[in-house]
Protein backbone atom coordinates (compact mmCIF):
# COMPACT_ATOMS: atom_id res chain seq x y z
CA UNK A 1 0.00 0.00 0.00
CA UNK A 2 2.96 2.33 0.56
CA UNK A 3 3.76 1.79 -2.61
CA UNK A 4 1.00 3.15 -4.28
CA UNK A 5 1.10 6.15 -2.48
CA UNK A 6 4.10 6.97 -3.07
CA UNK A 7 3.57 6.69 -6.90
CA UNK A 8 0.06 8.44 -6.48
CA UNK A 9 1.69 11.35 -4.58
CA UNK A 10 4.63 11.63 -6.66
CA UNK A 11 2.22 11.57 -9.95
CA UNK A 12 -0.27 14.08 -8.41
CA UNK A 13 2.71 16.48 -7.95
CA UNK A 14 4.64 15.78 -10.99
CA UNK A 15 0.90 16.43 -12.90
CA UNK A 16 0.78 19.69 -11.29
CA UNK A 17 3.93 20.96 -12.26
CA UNK A 18 3.59 19.69 -15.88
CA UNK A 19 0.12 21.69 -15.51
CA UNK A 20 1.70 25.21 -13.90
CA UNK A 21 4.55 24.86 -16.90
CA UNK A 22 1.88 24.58 -19.49
CA UNK A 23 0.19 27.68 -18.06
CA UNK A 24 3.62 29.82 -19.02
CA UNK A 25 3.20 31.74 -22.18
CA UNK A 26 5.50 31.42 -25.14
CA UNK A 27 4.11 33.27 -27.73
CA UNK A 28 2.78 31.95 -30.92
CA UNK A 29 4.48 29.24 -32.79
CA UNK A 30 3.89 25.83 -34.11
CA UNK A 31 7.13 24.11 -32.29
CA UNK A 32 5.46 22.50 -29.19
CA UNK A 33 8.53 23.75 -27.27
CA UNK A 34 6.46 23.37 -23.36
CA UNK A 35 6.03 19.54 -23.96
CA UNK A 36 10.05 19.27 -25.50
CA UNK A 37 11.03 21.13 -22.86
CA UNK A 38 9.21 19.07 -19.74
CA UNK A 39 10.33 15.69 -21.55
CA UNK A 40 13.88 16.76 -22.15
CA UNK A 41 13.71 17.76 -18.08
CA UNK A 42 11.89 14.66 -17.12
CA UNK A 43 14.53 12.13 -18.81
CA UNK A 44 17.30 14.35 -17.28
CA UNK A 45 15.68 13.88 -13.47
CA UNK A 46 14.90 10.34 -13.97
CA UNK A 47 18.26 9.79 -15.17
CA UNK A 48 19.76 11.60 -11.85
CA UNK A 49 17.36 9.39 -9.92
CA UNK A 50 18.10 5.89 -11.74
CA UNK A 51 22.30 6.72 -10.77
CA UNK A 52 21.64 7.74 -7.57
CA UNK A 53 19.76 5.30 -6.42
CA UNK A 54 22.01 2.43 -8.03
CA UNK A 55 24.86 4.30 -6.28
CA UNK A 56 22.85 4.67 -3.06
CA UNK A 57 21.21 0.97 -2.42
CA UNK A 58 20.14 2.18 1.27
CA UNK A 59 17.70 4.75 -0.54
CA UNK A 60 14.17 3.64 0.08
CA UNK A 61 12.71 2.21 -2.69
CA UNK A 62 9.64 3.80 -1.68
CA UNK A 63 11.20 7.19 -2.39
CA UNK A 64 12.32 5.98 -5.90
CA UNK A 65 8.95 4.89 -6.42
CA UNK A 66 7.73 8.25 -6.06
CA UNK A 67 10.80 10.57 -8.02
CA UNK A 68 10.99 7.94 -11.02
CA UNK A 69 7.35 6.73 -11.55
CA UNK A 70 5.30 9.24 -9.46
CA UNK A 71 6.85 12.47 -10.38
CA UNK A 72 8.87 11.75 -13.56
CA UNK A 73 5.93 9.91 -15.00
CA UNK A 74 3.15 12.53 -13.91
CA UNK A 75 5.61 14.89 -15.17
CA UNK A 76 6.74 13.49 -18.61
CA UNK A 77 3.73 13.59 -21.67
CA UNK A 78 4.39 11.39 -23.80
CA UNK A 79 0.95 11.09 -24.97
CA UNK A 80 0.95 14.82 -25.84
CA UNK A 81 4.39 14.14 -27.49
CA UNK A 82 2.49 11.90 -29.92
CA UNK A 83 -1.10 14.01 -30.37
CA UNK A 84 1.37 17.01 -30.71
CA UNK A 85 3.18 15.40 -33.57
CA UNK A 86 0.12 14.09 -35.28
CA UNK A 87 -1.31 17.49 -35.68
CA UNK A 88 1.88 18.80 -36.53
CA UNK A 89 1.92 16.13 -39.25
CA UNK A 90 -1.94 16.97 -40.04
CA UNK A 91 -1.88 19.97 -40.32
CA UNK A 92 0.75 20.39 -43.34
CA UNK A 93 3.90 20.44 -41.24
CA UNK A 94 5.57 17.20 -42.05
CA UNK A 95 9.24 18.00 -41.77
CA UNK A 96 8.19 20.06 -38.39
CA UNK A 97 6.70 17.03 -37.26
CA UNK A 98 9.56 14.59 -38.07
CA UNK A 99 12.03 16.74 -36.63
CA UNK A 100 10.11 17.05 -33.43
CA UNK A 101 9.93 13.38 -33.25
CA UNK A 102 14.13 12.99 -34.35
CA UNK A 103 15.29 15.50 -31.49
CA UNK A 104 13.18 14.94 -29.00
CA UNK A 105 14.33 11.33 -28.90
CA UNK A 106 17.85 12.14 -29.10
CA UNK A 107 17.25 14.69 -26.69
CA UNK A 108 15.38 12.68 -24.40
CA UNK A 109 18.48 9.76 -24.71
CA UNK A 110 21.25 12.41 -23.72
CA UNK A 111 19.17 13.79 -21.19
CA UNK A 112 18.65 10.21 -19.10
CA UNK A 113 23.28 9.75 -20.07
CA UNK A 114 23.40 13.48 -18.95
CA UNK A 115 21.34 12.93 -15.78
CA UNK A 116 23.58 9.43 -14.53
CA UNK A 117 26.81 11.07 -15.47
CA UNK A 118 25.99 14.15 -13.03
CA UNK A 119 25.50 11.64 -9.96
CA UNK A 120 27.97 9.43 -10.98
CA UNK A 121 31.21 11.71 -11.71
Amino acid sequence: MGEILAVGLGGMLGSILRYLIGLIPVGKMNFPIKTFVINAVGAFVIGMVAAYSLKHSSLDPKIVLFLKVGICGGFTTFSSYALETTDLIKSGHMTLGLLYVIVSIILGVFAVMAGEWMINH
